[in-house]
């Protein structure tokens, strides 16, 4: 898959009450602008929150276009074991709809999550992230992406006025 044609979304498990509803209407917008500039491929990490909200989106839009592919990259095949089961029930459901999963290890490791992140990132040419602080998961995952040169977006700003 050439590289231009994806991109990766990373975020935070948990998503800010007064975002969640301009949430959804911009990634919809965002995901209705890559398909029609030609992203075929999008990737996220299969956690909580951001990770299953632009999962779902994207199950939603290959309803109706057939050509883009969601492909999951996974910490571990244990990741949701702690979850609710609500939350487990959505997870399965993204991993069943999912065109391809990537299970970077069997079991949790300590540098598991890491190589998640790196590996969503990698190939892609463009990474979404929804962060709203300097540190954690998702700033050094939008930091790899910019030390990879990989075009980043934080849609953070997109949501303030």
């Amino acid at each position: 898959m050439e590289k231009k044609a994806i991109c990766c979304f990373t975020g935070h498990r948990e998503i800010s009450s007064e975002h969640r509803k301009a949430l959804s209407v911009l990634l919809d917008g965002i995901l209705n602008k890559l398909i029609a500039r030609g992203f075929t491929e999008f990737r996220t990490g299969g956690a909580l929150g951001f990770d299953t909200v632009v999962a779902l989106k994207i199950i939603e839009k290959k309803k109706t276009n057939k050509n883009i592919r969601l492909h999951l990259f996974l910490p571990c095949k244990e990741q949701a074991d702690m979850w609710t089961v609500a939350a487990r029930q959505i997870y399965l459901f993204t991993i069943e709809n999912a065109d391809e999963v990537t299970y970077i290890s069997d079991k949790y490791t300590k540098g598991c999550m890491l190589q998640r992140n790196r590996s969503l990132v990698n190939g892609s040419a463009l990474c979404i992230g929804y962060c709203m602080k300097p540190t954690g998961g998702t700033a050094y995952t939008l930091d790899y992406a910019r030390a990879q040169n990989v075009h980043t977006v934080n849609i953070v700003s997109l949501l303030k006025n």
